[in-house]
């Protein structure tokens, strides 16, 4: 049976989660919101994910897939400036962009992937 392990686990979520060779992130908005716009926020998600990817074995360059959450479409170019710095330019997942209200209207990004992980 193949083992499920979780990283940075609260009471409703991990932040993290492995089986097999498949990594999941919840969700990932800016740690630091207030008076930031999309660039940064974006940025500051992409750091996040940099940070969990690489605690369950994996790097950006193994993403399979992205779903970017935005508040407002209108602040596409924005985001991709920041993801556009970021991706594995060799190696970019398939990747769909949406415009969505998310949880607090501070967040303007959302981010959530999946990944392969490293050989092991």
């Amino acid at each position: 049976m193949t083992a499920i392990t979780r990283f940075e686990s609260g009471p409703r979520m991990s932040q993290a989660v492995t089986h097999g060779d498949l990594v999941f992130l919840a969700g990932q908005t800016a740690a630091e919101p207030e008076g930031t716009g999309v660039t940064e926020q974006t940025a500051q998600i992409l750091g996040q994910i940099d940070r969990l990817l690489a605690l369950a074995g994996s790097d950006k360059g193994r993403i399979l897939s992205a779903t970017v959450y935005l508040s407002d479409i209108a602040t596409f170019a924005q985001m991709n400036e920041a993801w556009e710095a970021w991706v594995d330019r060799g190696n970019p997942p398939a990747r769909a962009t949406v415009e969505a209200r998310l949880c607090e209207a501070h967040y303007l990004v959302e981010i959530v992937v999946v990944a392969a992980r490293a050989a092991r």
